[in-house]
C-alpha cells in the first residue's frame, strides 16, 4: 500500500511518517503551501519556507521521497474567502476545521492520489477504526491533552476511508521521545499555532486585508439589564442571544472648567455605559478579553455580543457575567453533519458535546426539530459563538457528528 504523509515540518507529522516507514509501507511525503500573503502574520515572510526546509530534512532522514504542492488557490476559494465572509457577518469561523475537510482530505488527497497514493496520513492526535461493514469510526486521541478529533469533525465516510492517523494512540511525550531517538530534525520544534497553514496572526490586521476598519462604540452592559427578565424555558428562547439594542444613550451638554467650555456627554443609563471605542465590531468574537483597551474595572471585561449593523461591541465585567452564558444552541438543518450515517438516531440523543477545541466534553441532549438541531446542555455554557462548530461524541469517545452554530 502506498501512503502519502502530509509533512508539515512539525514533530507530529514527522513521527507519523517514521512509524509508517518502520511498519513497511511504501511511504512518500508531501508538503503543501496554502498561503502566500504575509500581511498580518507574526513570524515574517518566510515561515512556510522554513517549514518546507525542515520537512524536506525529515523526509531525507527517514529515507522517503519528498514532494511539494501549492494549494493556495484552493485554500483561498474554499477556506479563506469563507473565513472573511463569516467575520464580515459577525460570526467566528473555524478555518482549521475547513482546512481539514476541504484541503487536507480534499485537494491534498486528490494531489496525493495523482502521485499514486492509496491513503493519506496526518499527524493528528485521534484514532480511527474500520468496522466489518467498511464504515469508519473516529475516536478521540489517547492523549487527553492533545486530542485533535474536533478539527476532523466535518470529514465524510469517504474521506475517512482514505485517512490514517498513525500517532493517535500515543501521547505527546511519547511522540517527542520517538522523534529524539530517531534524531529527527523536527524533534525539538515547538507546536505550530494560529490559522491552519497560515500561522499565528494579528487577527484584526489579517482581516483588514478584506474587511474595512470603522470606529464604533464599546458598550458595557450592567447586570441590572437582566434583572426581572422572565426565565427562558422553550428551546427557541434558550438559544436566542440577548438583545441589547434597547440600551440607548441620550446626550446632554454641560459647561466645564474655568472658561465654562460647552461639552457633550452621555446621560447616565441604569443598564449600561459607553466606555470606549473600537475599530470594527467584525474584528471581535464572543468571550474575547484581550484587545479591548479599556481600563478602570476591578474584574476583566469580556465581549458578550456584537452588533454588526450598528457597529457596536457589547462587553460585560467578570467571568460570571450573565451575558456570557446560555443553556442551548441551534444548528440549521443544512449545517448538520453526521459522521456515522449508519447509526439509527432517534429524535433525541444524550451525548457529550464541545463547542470549541480543547473544551472539556459537556453533558447535553441533542433534539431534532423542524427548525434544526437543538443542543441543550445540562449546565449553561460560556460564549456560545455563531460560526464555530459544535461537535458531539458518544460515551466511548467516538465522534458522531458536528454542525456550525447558527445561534
Amino acid at each position: 500500500m502506498k501512503i502519502c504523509v502530509g509533512l508539515s515540518g512539525g514533530v507530529d507529522s514527522s513521527v507519523a511518517a517514521l512509524l509508517l516507514k518502520q511498519q513497511g509501507y511504501d511511504v512518500f511525503a508531501m508538503f503543501m503551501q496554502n498561503w502566500h500573503d504575509t500581511e498580518g502574520t507574526l513570524h515574517g515572510d518566510c515561515e512556510w519556507e522554513e517549514e518546507k526546509f525542515i520537512a524536506e530534512l525529515v523526509a531525507r532522514k527517514i529515507g522517503i521521497p519528498f514532494y511539494f504542492v501549492d494549494l493556495s488557490t484552493q485554500y483561498m476559494a474554499q477556506v479563506a474567502d469563507y473565513m472573511f465572509d463569516e467575520y464580515a457577518r459577525g460570526r467566528t469561523p473555524n478555518p482549521d476545521v475547513l482546512c481539514n475537510s476541504q484541503i487536507k482530505f480534499g485537494a491534498f488527497l486528490d494531489a496525493a492520489r495523482r502521485l499514486g497514493a492509496d491513503m493519506v496520513a496526518t499527524g493528528h492526535y485521534c484514532r480511527k477504526e474500520t468496522l466489518p461493514d467498511g464504515s469508519c469510526r473516529i475516536l478521540e486521541g489517547s492523549d487527553p491533552n492533545k486530542d485533535q478529533s474536533y478539527f476532523l469533525c466535518q470529514l465524510t465516510q469517504e474521506q475517512l476511508s482514505a485517512a490514517l492517523f498513525p500517532i493517535g494512540h500515543l501521547t505527546k511525550p511519547e511522540v517527542r521521545r520517538i522523534a529524539a531517538e530517531a534524531d529527527l530534525p523536527s524533534a525539538e520544534r515547538k507546536d505550530s499555532q494560529g490559522i491552519c497553514f497560515v500561522g499565528k496572526v494579528d487577527l484584526p490586521v489579517f482581516l483588514q486585508q478584506k474587511l474595512q476598519s470603522v470606529e464604533g462604540d464599546i458598550v458595557e452592559v450592567y447586570r441590572t439589564f437582566y434583572e426581572g427578565m422572565p426565565e427562558r424555558t422553550t428551546l427557541p428562547e434558550m438559544c436566542t442571544p440577548f438583545d441589547y439594542s434597547p440600551i440607548r444613550f441620550e446626550t446632554e451638554t454641560y459647561r466645564s472648567g474655568r472658561h465654562h467650555i460647552r461639552k457633550t456627554r452621555y446621560k447616565p443609563n441604569p443598564y449600561g455605559a459607553v466606555i470606549g471605542r473600537h475599530e470594527g465590531a467584525q474584528f471581535y468574537t464572543l468571550g474575547q478579553r484581550k484587545g479591548l483597551a479599556v481600563g478602570g474595572h476591578k474584574d476583566p471585561l469580556f465581549v458578550i455580543a456584537t452588533d454588526i449593523d450598528r457597529n457596536i461591541v457589547y462587553v460585560g465585567e467578570g467571568q460570571d457575567h450573565p451575558g456570557l452564558y446560555r443553556r442551548a444552541l441551534l444548528i440549521a438543518p443544512d449545517e448538520i453533519h453526521w459522521i456515522r450515517t449508519d447509526l439509527p438516531l432517534g429524535e433525541d440523543l444524550r451525548c457529550l458535546v464541545r463547542i470549541r477545541y480543547r473544551q472539556p466534553l459537556q453533558d447535553a441532549v441533542l433534539m431534532r426539530r423542524d427548525e434544526g438541531l437543538y443542543i441543550v446542555f445540562d449546565e449553561p455554557q460560556r460564549s456560545i459563538t455563531p460560526g464555530q462548530f459544535a461537535v458531539w461524541y458518544a460515551a466511548d469517545g467516538e465522534m458522531l457528528g458536528s454542525g456550525v452554530i447558527s445561534q
